[in-house]
């Protein structure tokens, strides 16, 4: 994903990012490192084309600048889209960190699922969200693992 628009709106004391596929997220100022004090305030913002423009730079009074990567956004907001596939990351982080001490080869785990070595390896690569979470419940079974699933209320559900 990539962000189309930076602006700094200095009465809600927020950047305003808008993405490629035309979502809004805010990114408060106080979540910034280090934090902004007076008499410093935000100059400018924009998308970063050197950075992909998946990240957004942004420049203080004091002429310091620095970046924040649209995740940090995405997370800050807890995108549904972007959750989901943070969750899709930690089964595969856990189905890489498994198949190491599994003592089943990756051939013997590709027949036990059913599936080619080719697409064992896709499902063992962290970059590629085409994959189903119950693919990867699948995988984990098969090197052993017990996966619950617990639904729990956040505080801050909106």
């Amino acid at each position: 994903m990539k962000i189309r628009r930076v602006v700094v709106n200095r009465r809600k004391a927020q950047f305003e990012l808008t993405t490629a596929n035309g979502r809004e997220y805010p990114f408060p100022f106080s979540l910034l490192r280090p934090k902004l004090i007076a008499p410093d305030r935000i100059v400018e913002a924009y998308p970063d084309p050197e950075l992909g423009k998946e990240c957004f730079t942004f420049t203080r009074a004091s002429g310091e600048e620095d970046s924040i990567h649209l995740d940090t956004v995405l997370e800050y907001n807890r995108d549904p889209h972007y959750m989901s596939e943070l969750a899709l990351h930690e089964l595969t982080c856990q189905a890489i960190e498994k198949i190491e001490g599994c003592g089943l080869s990756r051939r013997e785990i590709a027949r036990r699922l059913g599936t080619s070595l080719p697409q064992l390896y896709r499902l063992l690569d962290p970059t590629n969200y085409s994959k189903s979470i119950d693919q990867m419940i699948a995988l984990l079974y098969v090197l052993g693992c017990e996966v619950s699933i617990a639904v729990k209320t956040r505080k801050s559900a909106a």
